[in-house]
């Protein structure tokens, strides 16, 4: 079953359009990469803390959200440490933990259905042969896909610690793979129902 990440509440952020929180999300991300320096990046972070206190998310949430990525981002961190020094290293990774941050508030927020129907909205003024219901599913589904790894992850994580396998690496990849690829397998078959006969 493709489980909804989203998170249940009656919050202004909750009630916007899926269109214009869709919009507001690539002009966020769009500016916050074209803008440089501390201030505009202190500036976004500030931001996405309001629209997480007006969503009525807290921290644990947004922790959630951005752990799977934070070996990721030491990755990067380490990278931008060796080629460009600390200072670009921290500026580069902070960023990228805004946008993370950015992106799972709209996921949080937005059910897939509403989704869906904004993108459909955005592209209906596309030619006849752009399949908007197509290219609207797929994206919703893409946006939907990494929360959801990042979900069975954790409940891979919390089973296996239940059974005392918690610091093995093969007992908690393998079911990941699995249920992973599973999920895949689901959004295949979502995208091939909704294709006309």
């Amino acid at each position: 079953m493709i489980v909804d990440l989203y998170v249940f509440g009656n919050s202004p952020l909750h009630r916007i359009s899926p269109g214009y929180k869709i919009l507001a999300l690539v002009l966020f991300c769009t500016l916050l990469f074209v803008l440089s320096g501390w201030v505009p990046l202190a500036v976004g972070a500030i931001l996405v803390a309001i629209g997480y206190w007006l969503a009525g998310i807290g921290f644990s949430h947004a922790y959630r959200a951005i752990r799977p990525a934070l070996w990721i981002l030491a990755i990067i961190f380490i990278a931008q440490i060796i080629l460009a020094g600390l200072e670009l290293a921290a500026f580069v990774v902070v960023r990228f933990g805004i946008l993370i941050l950015a992106a799972s508030l709209i996921t949080m927020t937005t059910k897939t259905s509403e989704f869906v129907d904004g993108i459909q909205a955005g592209l209906k003024h596309a030619p006849s042969w752009v399949p908007a219901d197509h290219i609207a599913l797929a994206i919703s589904l893409a946006l939907r896909f990494i929360p959801l790894v990042r979900a069975t992850l954790d409940e891979v994580r919390m089973a296996q610690k239940a059974r005392g396998l918690d610091r093995s690496v093969k007992a908690l990849l393998v079911p990941l793979v699995v249920r992973t690829l599973k999920t895949g397998d689901e959004i295949a078959e979502a995208i091939q129902a909704r294709s006309p006969l």
